[in-house]
């Protein structure tokens, strides 16, 4: 081969792989942000990345583009592997035309997601774009609908994965709101659908970038995103980390991961951890670490509807979808955008064949008129639907209360949960023993001579009768009142028998979950 050849070869690559230049590969590592190369290269083993068209070009000669048309077309797309797995992924690359979307930058996307499915690889998509490429109008609108449309077919298939480490705006941002979780770099990542301009000259709002669409507006306040990181490396870590408890796909097993962590192991400080007072808070996730491996739980979603604590854990080695009541806020009411939470993270967990592991200490649905009105019916029914569906392993533990119509949510017997465990602390019934007595007994405490001490005498009653785990365990609604200390073990004694469990659903096109 003539060695001229080779020589623009290695000239092609150095062009393609220097993106806009130096002069702006600067400019976004003064921004706080590092380039697409740099990403990928800290993401993947080193040494796995296998590019795919590398020396793809746009083909827009309209508006003086032709002048300008750099390899890649401003999006960097291949395959390689995290910790020995193979994966699939795109970055897009600022520095080329501010990473904004053609024809051909879809098309480069398209085929990476059509590899990932063929072959059964979690696809991740590192979002740093100023969104459509206005110079090619109508075709750079067909490549976001292509691209919705493949993220549509993946889903439940593949794991889909989104990072947004710079801006996503406009119609771009409903790629990542389809795939199934989002990360978010604090202070260089924002999304919004419409920008400040446009909502100011519209409904008058006068607000910045970050306020409107930053990392912590979406974890904390819309619940678009599911994970905000500090920095490109923390991020980058973190999905390191969560792909270590993912299936490449939906006919796979999650990871297994050894463990020395005893399965017989007892924590006898779970014996003292609720307490005395059934008004007073504690915090689940303690109970969660005690319970799981190493005390190692990945949570997702940890700064929105936090009356919920959904994550992923071990068990023996074993990858769980953890779903909690939370008693140190709200009490662990169940309200709206906690429902919704649980329920899209369940649907996940069914989708990839990871078993479910619920810890129950829920008072009710939250009161109140805005609750009503916003619809904790129909969110409510989510929670409920997701569980009802799920055909994994479900094992629950009521740790305290499980009152009325939240009982039955969150993943009781009726909803073939596999096993369901009682704490001696549990307390199963209607409503709450305050409640119950202010109903039955209405009559009898206005007639007494003390009303105040007639009803807490009756509430004393009440709770002693019918406030435990032992009518419920009497009907079989529960396999077991357990010794909190011993939860470990009991629950990996029991998935040792579920986790070969097969069960279907009625054969149809698709249920109709009240969205």
């Amino acid at each position: 081969m003539a060695q001229d050849r080779l020589e623009e070869l290695a000239a092609i690559h150095i062009e393609a792989e220097a993106g806009g230049g130096q002069k702006r590969i600067d400019k976004q590592h003064a921004d706080g942000k590092w380039t697409a190369r740099e990403r990928i290269d800290y993401l993947l083993d080193p040494g796995s990345f296998e590019e795919i068209d590398k020396f793809v070009r746009h083909e827009n000669h309209k508006f003086g583009m032709y002048k300008n048309r750099p390899y890649g077309d401003g999006v960097v797309t291949g395959t390689g592997t995290i910790d020995g797995r193979p994966v699939c992924l795109f970055s897009q690359d600022f520095t080329v035309f501010g990473g904004s979307l053609g024809k051909m930058f879809a098309k480069k996307i398209c085929k990476a997601m059509d590899i990932a499915m063929k072959n059964g690889l979690p696809f991740i998509g590192i979002n740093d774009s100023g969104g459509a490429r206005i110079q090619e109008g109508v075709e750079s609108l067909a490549g976001y609908a292509d691209i919705f449309m493949n993220n549509v077919m993946a889903s439940g298939v593949i794991p889909q994965i989104s990072l947004i480490m710079g801006p996503c705006a406009g119609g771009a941002v409903y790629s990542p709101a389809i795939t199934d979780f989002i990360y978010m770099v604090n202070g260089t990542a924002r999304m919004f659908v419409t920008g400040p301009a446009v909502i100011k000259a519209v409904t008058h709002e006068d607000i910045d970038f970050e306020a409107l669409g930053g990392a912590a507006v979406h974890n904390e306040i819309s619940g678009v995103a599911q994970f905000e990181a500090e920095s490109d490396a923390e991020c980058l870590d973190s999905v390191k980390k969560l792909l270590s408890y993912l299936p490449s796909n939906n006919m796979d097993s999650p990871p297994y991961q050894p463990t020395d962590d005893p399965a017989e192991r007892t924590e006898e400080s779970l014996n003292s951890i609720i307490p005395d007072d059934p008004n007073l808070p504690y915090d689940i996730k303690d109970v969660i670490r005690l319970v799981v491996d190493g005390g190692d739980f990945y949570e997702v979603h940890e700064h929105w509807a936090m009356n919920i604590v959904v994550g992923f854990a071990r068990l023996a080695g074993f990858t769980f979808g953890v779903i909690a009541n939370q008693p140190a806020h709200l009490a662990g009411c169940l309200d709206i955008n906690a429902s919704a939470k649980g329920a899209r993270f369940v649907r996940f967990c069914d989708s990839f064949n990871i078993p479910l592991l619920v810890f129950e200490d829920v008072p009710g649905f939250l009161p109140g008129v805005n609750q009503e009105h916003g619809g904790i019916i129909r969110s409510g029914a989510k929670l409920l639907y997701a569980f009802c569906e799920a055909t994994v392993p479900k094992m629950t533990i009521i740790t305290r209360k499980a009152y009325g119509g939240a009982y039955c949510v969150m993943n009781s017997k009726h909803f073939k949960a596999d096993a369901v465990f009682g704490w001696p602390t549990a307390e199963i019934a209607v409503m709450g023993p305050q409640g119950a007595v202010n109903i039955i007994h209405k009559r009898e405490i206005a007639d007494a001579e003390d009303p105040e001490a007639k009803r807490q005498e009756l509430i004393h009653d009440y709770h002693r009768q019918f406030a435990t785990p032992y009518i419920a365990a009497s009907l079989g609604y529960l396999d077991g009142v357990i010794k909190p200390s011993e939860t470990r073990q009991h629950l990996i004694r029991t998935f040792n028998i579920v986790k070969t469990k097969r069960e279907s659903l009625p054969p149809k096109k698709h249920g109709n979950i009240p969205l």
